[in-house]
């Protein structure tokens, strides 16, 4: 059996179809096909692969966490977030961007996605901080970055698809857990910049609340954030399994939007759906066809070759992970994260958590953390084309204003990689 040849059939068409824009989920079916006819390889065998994809329990967790995200930011939830960290920060220089950030950190608890958070608070906000007299490749650079937030602060359905990569020992609770001082982190250092901008450029701050108003604020934005406690409560206590915590948490969202928030009516129900099965659907096809494509490459011994050409450039931890930073960063630029998770998880993983001893939680942040960034960066940042879609400005005037955010993403990346205890102090605690 030819296997380099099979590799370069199975990557070299890969590559040839992301190249001549084919959508992703068919450049990894075919690239699969044309390997394993090469091979002699049944395509019943192939079709298995598709579907045992998809077959896991630990993946129910998907749908409800995306129609629970999609009740609340129909339902009014975004609003009243936004007008809680307005409540908490606004008064401050620049205070709507500041504000801009802690929204995202909330929404990110309930959503579990960057682009249903720029969609949501970016529309809200983005008009908004430009009519407050921001500029408008600012305010979309502010809102793009902080979306990140919602990656690494549970829940987030790429983690539960981390851990299926990973060949299932990993705790879906401890990346959980694993996520949120980074998540956090992310937009502490977020607010740096933001507050250095907005003091130079003389950005204005916002009328303080009186108390009442602020009680009354926060209260309605509690009920909202309470799906975070059920989500982090139910997993880490052990009461709930993920998937029970996302099937809870999507009936606790329809309860508070429906017959308690009642901004939309019953029959929106529907759109809901509609809008929560076309993502679940592109998720789960993408799942799919990465599966095929990583039972090729294991088949084929790539991870093996990748870790084999890696140790032969250097054994130095610092580099190695540097190396490996750097390869995601830029691979997160030209492709969506969940295929990238599912093709890079059994590469790097006898690397980095077999060679390195790295702990599978704190690789799993770390790879997240880093394609995260891939969502706010040309050309295929998705959130990056939500931003500048809401914001109206072209794509290379919004990369510029996001410069310096990335300095700070890129340092809690390093944190993450190098420091083990900001990762690994919560899963600890539940160890």
């Amino acid at each position: 059996m030819n296997t380099s040849m099979a590799s370069f059939i199975l990557l070299g068409s890969f590559v040839f179809m992301l190249i001549m824009k084919f959508p992703i989920t068919f450049s990894l079916f075919l690239s699969s096909v044309f390997t394993a006819m090469f091979l002699h390889i049944p395509m019943m065998s192939i079709v298995q692969r598709l579907v045992s994809g998809v077959n896991s329990f630990s993946l129910l967790a998907i749908p409800f966490f995306i129609l629970s995200g999609e009740i609340m930011s129909q339902g009014g939830i975004s609003r009243r977030l936004v007008g809680f960290a307005n409540a908490l920060i606004g008064r401050f220089r620049g205070g709507l961007a500041q504000v801009n950030i802690l929204a995202s950190m909330f929404f990110g608890g309930i959503s579990g996605s960057a682009v249903a958070d720029v969609s949501s608070i970016g529309a809200m906000l983005i008009p908004m901080m430009v009519d407050d007299g921001y500029d408008e490749d600012f305010a979309v650079a502010v809102t793009v970055t902080s979306a990140c937030e919602g990656i690494l602060i549970p829940p987030s359905h790429n983690m539960i698809i981390f851990a299926m990569a990973a060949g299932g020992g990993v705790s879906v609770g401890k990346l959980f857990l694993g996520g949120v001082i980074p998540g956090v982190g992310l937009g502490l250092l977020l607010m740096i910049p933001t507050g250095i901008i907005a003091y130079l450029r003389k950005y204005p701050k916002e009328k303080p609340y009186g108390w009442r108003k602020t009680l009354k604020i926060a209260r309605e934005a509690v009920m909202g954030l309470f799906t975070i406690i059920i989500i982090m409560g139910g997993v880490v206590s052990g009461v709930f399994t993920a998937t029970e915590s996302a099937a809870v948490a999507a009936v606790y969202s329809f309860l508070i939007t429906f017959f308690v928030y009642k901004e939309i009516p019953l029959r929106q129900m529907k759109s809901i759906l509609r809008n929560s099965l076309k993502t679940l659907a592109m998720v789960m096809s993408l799942i799919a066809a990465a599966s095929s494509f990583g039972y090729l490459m294991a088949f084929l011994r790539i991870p093996q070759s990748v870790t084999n050409g890696l140790l032969t450039i250097t054994d130095n931890r610092i580099l190695l992970l540097l190396m490996i930073n750097l390869m995601l960063l830029v691979l997160g630029c030209i492709m969506d994260m969940a295929p990238l998770i599912i093709i890079c998880t059994p590469i790097l993983y006898p690397v980095i958590v077999g060679h390195l001893g790295m702990d599978p939680v704190q690789f799993g942040i770390m790879m997240i953390l880093n394609l995260a960034i891939g969502l706010t960066t040309p050309p295929v940042g998705s959130a990056l084309f939500v931003g500048c879609s809401i914001g109206k400005i072209s794509i290379e005037k919004a990369t510029k204003a996001v410069l310096p955010f990335y300095l700070m993403m890129v340092a809690d990346l390093m944190l993450v990689t190098f420091v083990p205890q900001v990762t690994m102090f919560l899963p600890s605690l539940m160890a």
